[in-house]
């Protein structure tokens, strides 16, 4: 086999793209931002799900149009030129096995809940959810993205049940203090909301994946991004009308409080599983990148090969191998994975606005105004992550060379063939 095959539909695609996003935060960072703006957090999430609406619009538009493994780098590479678009998705992929280990680490927020565990008993448990996602990707993206859209079903369903139970009405809703909202809590929160919405990308690498990419691929990432606002507006609602502790999980609290109790197995079970749900979908959407790039000489011919369910599984492993690595090394050298998040993050903010710079010359102009919009939203993000930049500018600076002199390679072997 030399081709992906199409497999998923646009509800599950829509799965996919909400627990992408969901990820580790889901029942975190409402809280976080509720410390940081009190009720002004509504208002904070109200702002970062409208600012987040034209790059995912953005997104579905260009992965829909020109469905390809390569995603982001693919629409650079049309754009602009391969040194560009392959420096993109060389950084792209560098970074998984960094950000992806950071994302398993702060699942165990809510498995601690369950069942406290430390020292070489967690690493033990951070490899066998490594183990656990290739299980899940070996037989093809469609087991995850039945499973993934399950899992967005049963969020929603607890945080409607929350809300029943909660008796909500206008009155509490009046209660809040809208009018006394300060501007720098909300910026502080929407700093920390709106690391709940990169993943945008991450779904652009499957859109062989699925069916009808043209006519599926679009609806299934804005029913995906829409719904995530609304569940973290809901979840941040919930907890600014009931009394909660400042320490722990504060969903936790508040199921037990609603519901009398279970909280920490309903929420903490969800909570890992979204957790992994994210990390699933890069996992996936990097061993697609490998593939791509390894079919265009960018990267060794190894991993140019498919398994019989269509699956790039030597990609999928190397990369799962060196998420593995980094979780030893960094429980050996004492590191802690989360302080390499801000800088990892500066990198999904130069894909994101060339992505959106892309889509100045692939796409029509009538989009432009969306294109414009997104522009600033990246650039906002970038000025919040200040100094953390460098990183993301450093790693361009050095790779961009490598791939410009590959490119000039490439292509005067390839002239010699040909003569």
């Amino acid at each position: 086999m030399n081709q992906i095959t199409a497999t998923i539909g646009r509800w599950q695609g829509a799965g996919l793209m909400a627990t992408t996003l969901l990820g580790t935060g889901v029942f975190i960072l409402p809280q976080m931002t509720i410390a940081l703006a009190g009720d002004g957090a509504l208002v904070a999430w109200l702002i970062l799900t409208l600012a987040i609406i034209p790059v995912a619009l953005v997104f579905g538009l260009l992965s829909s149009r020109f469905p390809h493994a390569g995603g982001p780098a693919y629409f650079i590479e049309r754009a602009f030129g391969p040194t560009l678009g392959r420096t993109i998705g060389l950084i792209f992929l560098l970074v998984i096995p960094i950000g992806a280990p950071a994302a398993i680490l702060m699942t165990f927020q809510f498995f601690n809940a369950l069942v406290p565990l430390s020292g070489w008993g967690q690493v033990g448990v951070e490899l066998g959810i490594v183990g656990l996602l290739f299980l899940l990707n070996v037989r093809g993206i469609q087991v995850s993205a039945k499973l993934q859209f399950a899992l967005t079903l049963a969020i929603v369903a607890v945080v409607v049940t929350l809300f029943g139970a909660s008796g909500a009405n206008a009155n509490q809703f009046e209660a809040l203090s809208l009018s006394n909202i300060e501007f720098d809590g909300v910026m502080l929160a929407m700093g920390v909301g709106f690391w709940s919405f990169l993943g945008v990308e991450a779904m652009t690498h499957l859109a062989n994946d699925f069916r009808r990419p043209e006519k599926d691929m679009l609806p299934a990432m804005m029913i995906g991004t829409v719904l995530v606002g609304i569940i973290y507006l809901a979840c941040t609602l919930l907890l600014l009308m009931l009394p909660t502790p400042t320490e722990g999980v504060a969903m936790i609290a508040a199921f037990d409080h609603l519901l009398g109790g279970y909280g920490a197995q309903v929420i903490g079970i969800l909570g890992i599983a979204s957790g992994i749900a994210t990390v699933n979908v890069y996992c996936a959407s990097g061993a697609r990148l490998l593939w791509s790039f390894s079919r265009e000489g960018i990267l060794p011919k190894y991993f140019d090969q498919l398994n019989s369910a269509g699956v790039p599984l030597r990609g999928l492993v190397s990369l799962l191998l060196a998420m593995a690595v980094v979780i030893v090394l960094s429980f050996v050298t004492g590191q802690e994975l989360e302080h390499l998040i801000a800088w990892s993050n500066g990198i999904f903010v130069i894909i994101y606005l060339l992505a959106m710079l892309s889509a100045v010359r692939l796409l029509s102009k009538r989009f432009l105004p969306l294109i414009i919009t997104g522009c600033f939203f990246c650039l906002g993000l970038g000025f919040a992550l200040g100094s953390h930049m460098w990183y993301a500018i450093l790693m361009v600076l050095v790779i961009a060379p490598f791939m410009w002199w590959q490119h000039g390679h490439l292509s005067r072997k390839q002239l010699k063939l040909n003569i």
